[in-house]
């Protein structure tokens, strides 16, 4: 039987391969969840990042544990907004504000 690779793998590979569209991959996730407020993706999203960059890697420098990382990231997670900063700065990024194109929304 032939084992199937899953699309989350397949990411996770890729970013690995191309860490130069790390950064964009961050932007695009955000741009999204900006438009449609999309909670889940982000969480899958920024647990990529974390797949690639490394789980306990990524977890330590988050001042969390590995499970409590997973948990946070998880489908059903529900992190803490310090977490979501934490989990950020340990992934080489930072929230930042950016202001809204109020005209594009009229």
């Amino acid at each position: 039987m032939r084992k199937l690779r899953t699309l989350d793998a397949i990411e996770v590979d890729y970013l690995r391969d191309h860490p130069e569209e790390m950064e964009e991959y961050m932007s695009v996730i955000f741009e999204e969840y900006a438009r449609d407020g999309n909670t889940g993706a982000l969480l899958a999203s920024l647990r990529t990042m974390s797949k690639v960059r490394g789980i306990t890697t990524t977890a330590r420098e988050a001042g969390l544990s590995r499970k409590g990382l997973q948990k946070a990231l998880s489908e059903k997670g529900n992190p803490k907004f310090e977490s979501i900063n934490a989990i950020m700065h340990a992934l080489g990024y930072r929230l930042s504000p950016r202001k809204l194109d109020m005209t594009a929304t009229k």
